[in-house]
């Protein structure tokens, strides 16, 4: 593999994760419990979509085969999309969608902090003009963690639920290929070995605030870096891509 098809798949990785995150949270559209909520998680969505149409429209212009955005986005199957097993998952209840929510959070922030510094002048530029938004979906989401998880029986039972339901997603955010190795040797990519030591560390301590327990269960599902996701993934697909699917010559 050479550097340029290293970079378009770390660039197809980073849109993937924002764009089908994105998409699971406009799911919540006109359905959030309460109307404010409805709200930032709709905005969410907005600031991640927009995350993503930046990635995979310059993963499309340094792949140079003609294809855009919408292509990358709309005109690919389950096993060609690179995103995290974790942000595919489905909505469940609103405890589900935050546990999902702040599990990615804290690695998303924590990426970007370090991907701010890599030697690819897009991706710096990228990293530091995103790590503002993503910074308040962190907030967002770990006040959140600490209500549900510190509040009411049911709540506090439902809260530790869907953490036990969502850990086994978790350690596929640090999996690594040769993907990884080519672009961390040249700068360019987040080494995720110590930065899962610093993921680890902060699930912890809001975990311990809102009166949850961590997992026990260590087994972790991977494989999404080589294209193998969970089945939720190609009904996502299938809905998200219906109409450029049908009406392929369409624009807005």
């Amino acid at each position: 593999m050479n550097l340029e098809a290293a970079k378009f798949e770390y660039y197809l990785r980073m849109g993937d994760n924002s764009l089908i995150l994105g998409h699971r949270l406009s799911e919540w559209c006109g359905h959030g419990p309460i109307l404010e909520e409805d709200i930032a998680l709709i905005n969410v969505a907005l600031d991640l979509v927009g995350q993503s149409r930046s990635m995979l429209d310059a993963a499309a212009k340094l792949e140079g085969k003609g294809r855009t955005e919408d292509t990358l986005a709309y005109h690919r199957n389950a096993n060609e999309f690179r995103n995290a097993l974790l942000v595919e998952q489905p909505n469940g209840d609103f405890a589900n969608t935050i546990a999902r929510q702040f599990f990615y959070d804290v690695f998303h922030q924590l990426f970007l902090s370090e991907l701010a510094n890599s030697k690819d002048a897009f991706l710096a530029a990228f990293a530091e003009k995103s790590l503002k938004e993503v910074s308040y979906h962190l907030r967002h989401s770990s006040d959140w963690m600490l209500r549900l998880g510190d509040g009411t029986a049911e709540s506090h039972e439902r809260m530790q639920q869907a953490v036990n339901e969502l850990w086994m997603y978790t350690g596929d955010l640090f999996d690594m290929n040769a993907v990884d190795d080519l672009l961390i040797k040249e700068g360019i990519a987040v080494n995720l070995t110590p930065l899962q030591k610093k993921w680890h560390q902060k699930i912890s301590e809001v975990l311990s605030e809102a009166t949850l327990q961590l997992p026990e269960n260590t087994y972790m599902q991977k494989g999404s870096k080589e294209g193998l996701h969970s089945e939720y993934l190609s009904y996502l697909l299938a809905e998200m891509q219906s109409i450029p699917r049908a009406m392929p010559d369409a624009i807005w």
